[in-house]
């Protein structure tokens, strides 16, 4: 397995399905705010409310989830997660032809859509476990890293053209498609996964959906770097609808500008991805981690003095590879560092609270920097967003521990 890193061949099939989902999605990307303006002729309430309460919502329905993954065996789980994707994507382009699609429709969809994304994201970190070997899990992080990072660059410029030519509907049939051969693809990794034990009491109790809080928050590596994780996505996203306000508003750019503004830097993810095992065996996991970590946290301030025309776009360019690279190098680690610090029957409801408080963190900042924006103007909001993400690094995790297996070397049950 060494030779080569070849991580075989179920491990082939899950990346396969991972690369068609991702590259879906990004071809999808902003589709339904599009579809929502263009189709319904939303206005700017009903788009903020698709674009952050959909995920919100979603992660709340997500939340029991959790414990009902963990009791389950992985793959058939992430093959009928894929295919409430597919099923709840394909009735917008169904209800388009008919005529009858609703802010409604889009809206559940939405939220159907973030609850299947936590649940498979929960089962195919415990399902990756199964698949490689722990001195392997970096290798298979950076492949999926590196692949999100391709689908970034390809995605959206491909999707723009599909929406120009066929409009914004077509996309979504295509995000659905690639559900579907997701599906396919874990389909193919085959039956070998090993069976879980059963609980006494099979059914989830109220007291089951805080269990993984309870396990995060138990850990003394695995606490800080869940609240980094939370506070910097945070931070970064809520950033980012008023940096579009004003690069497209108030700076003149035009919408192929601002989209090759975040597009090309993309390249620095895959390239930080390909450094991120290089680099662990070099200085070490913690180094790697913390330093990546820390220098990700120091470029979003710079987004807050983006001037107009070319030096203004370079400048946004620019801060956006240093930041991407370092995150490309900072996100296969620390989802390595994670799985090997949580314990094999505890993956599944740990990367659910991970998934959920992350997009509710998310939700939450992104609507209060709105009516920041709308308070101190645009760019003191991003200013501010950028002076609280130095202080994130003060959450990475100072110290490691032995990698726990089972629930016996984990943290006490709270």
């Amino acid at each position: 397995m060494r030779s080569g890193h070849r991580l075989g061949r179920p491990f082939g099939w899950l990346w396969a399905a991972y690369g068609a989902s991702a590259l879906g999605t990004w071809l999808a990307f902003g589709s339904f705010e599009l579809i929502a303006i263009r189709v319904l002729h939303a206005g700017t309430a009903e788009v903020a409310v698709l674009a952050s309460v959909g995920a919100a919502v979603g992660a709340a329905v997500a939340v029991p989830l959790g414990p009902w993954v963990e009791f389950r065996r992985k793959r058939p789980v992430l093959v009928a997660m894929d295919l409430v994707r597919f099923a709840a994507l394909l009735t917008i382009p169904a209800a388009f032809a008919l005529g009858v699609l609703t802010f409604v429709q889009l809206l559940l969809v939405s939220i159907v859509v973030a609850a299947a994304d936590i649940a498979f994201r929960a089962a195919s970190g415990a399902y990756l476990k199964t698949l490689v070997a722990a001195e392997d899990l970096l290798v298979a992080g950076a492949r999926f890293e590196s692949t999100a990072w391709t689908t970034t660059i390809i995605g959206p410029p491909l999707g723009g053209a599909a929406i120009g030519l066929l409009g914004p509907v077509a996309t979504v049939v295509a995000d659905g498609i690639s559900y579907l051969l997701s599906a396919l693809g874990v389909r193919a990794t085959g039956g070998h996964e090993p069976r879980t034990e059963r609980r006494e009491a099979p059914r989830v109790r109220a007291s089951d959906l805080l269990d993984g809080w309870r396990y995060i928050l138990a850990d003394g590596t695995l606490r800080p770097l869940f609240f980094n994780t939370a506070l910097f996505n945070g931070l970064v996203m809520a950033a980012q609808p008023l940096l579009a306000v004003l690069m497209l508003g108030r700076l003149g750019f035009t919408p192929w500008q601002y989209g090759l503004a975040f597009a090309a830097p993309s390249i620095g993810g895959l390239l930080g991805s390909r450094l991120a095992r290089p680099l662990v065996t070099r200085f070490g996991q913690r180094r790697v981690l913390v330093v990546s970590g820390a220098l990700r946290a120091v470029w979003p301030l710079g987004l807050a003095f983006v001037g107009p025309g070319t030096g203004g776009l370079l400048l946004v360019m620019g801060v956006e590879l240093g930041l991407i690279f370092c995150c490309g190098v900072f996100n296969p680690v620390s989802s390595t560092y994670r799985l090997e610090r949580t314990a094999t029957d505890r993956v599944a409801r740990t990367l659910t609270a991970w998934a959920v408080t992350t997009k509710g963190t998310t939700a939450l900042l992104t609507a209060l920097w709105g009516v920041l924006g709308t308070l101190l103007g645009p760019r003191t909001a991003i200013a501010l967003a950028g002076v609280l993400l130095l202080a994130t690094p003060l959450f990475l995790p100072r110290h490691t521990r032995t990698n726990p297996t089972t629930t016996e070397a984990a943290p006490e049950h709270v």
